[in-house]
């Protein structure tokens, strides 16, 4: 199939682009947008620099340039991972078998733009990823291939990204196949869950909250889309205030804090 990629992660980018090619398929664009650029790392100019050598790359200066940009590459497919914007119904409409997102999560749970971090926060320690067709809503789609992987010490997503290309490179045959063959996937069942940004009332560190509580707290950070204001998990440390990017349960090299309900560790911080 030929195929436009549709993403504003390097990562992913370099990612999908090798396991299309490695499966037989054409990967021929990479269609990304300036708008909220910053929202997966302030990595845009590495994005489009540093793109593979052999896609084009599109930038719509608006969601109504989208499809026509995708009528020119005649896509049979349309990949979505970490994108912005919702893609209006007449770009879904442009490819031959319709467009297919990655999203990190069991859908139809924790449907959004920060769904690990959140999933982290309320206390999961198994995460999901799914393959869905997309519809003109979020995260909405029928499902094609999903599967999960349990959540350990991983605070960083080079942390994660082996748990993660293992059970991509185990589901992508799987709902590619179904997208060859017609298959409309199976409709996602219930209401689902919704959830957006952090608010700023889980940026600073409540030192009298449980010390599991304090650690999820720092890990989600670590996986949160950014967005506008102040960026967790902070807290004064020697009377200058810092950013908190790791911590520990148990006894180690770090610095020592009580808790509301015991001892933790901080293991790595940054200036805020």
């Amino acid at each position: 199939m030929r195929v436009v990629l549709v993403s504003q992660v390097p990562q992913a980018v370099h990612g999908m682009n090798e396991f299309l090619r490695a499966l037989g398929h054409e990967p021929v664009a990479l269609l990304c947008s300036r708008a909220h650029a910053g929202r997966y790392g302030n990595q845009f100019d590495s994005l489009v620099r540093d793109a593979p050598a052999e896609l084009d790359i599109v930038i719509p200066s608006s969601r109504e340039r989208i499809a026509p940009l995708l009528r020119r590459y005649e896509p049979d497919l349309v990949v979505c991972n970490g994108f912005p914007w919702k893609i209006p119904p007449d770009a879904l409409g442009v490819p031959r078998f319709g467009a297919m997102n990655g999203h990190p999560s069991l859908l139809p749970g924790y449907r959004g733009p920060s769904p690990v971090s959140w999933a982290i926060r309320n206390g999961e320690r198994e995460l999901g990823w799914t393959f869905h067709r997309m519809d003109p809503e979020l995260d909405t789609g029928a499902i094609l291939a999903q599967g999960t992987f349990e959540l350990r010490d991983e605070h960083s997503w080079e942390e994660l990204e082996p748990k993660l290309v293992e059970l991509i490179l185990e589901l992508l045959p799987t709902a590619l196949a179904r997208i060859e063959a017609g298959d409309p996937g199976d409709p996602q069942e219930g209401e689902g869950t919704y959830f957006s940004f952090f608010g700023p009332e889980y940026v600073w560190i409540d030192w009298s909250r449980p010390a599991a509580e304090i650690f999820r707290q720092v890990q989600a950070w670590r996986f949160a889309s950014a967005t506008d204001g102040d960026r967790g998990a902070l807290t004064e440390l020697g009377g200058k205030t810092v950013r908190v990017l790791r911590t520990s349960l148990e006894p180690g090299a770090g610095q020592q804090l009580e808790t509301g309900d015991g001892t933790i560790w901080i293991v790595e911080t940054e200036a805020a």
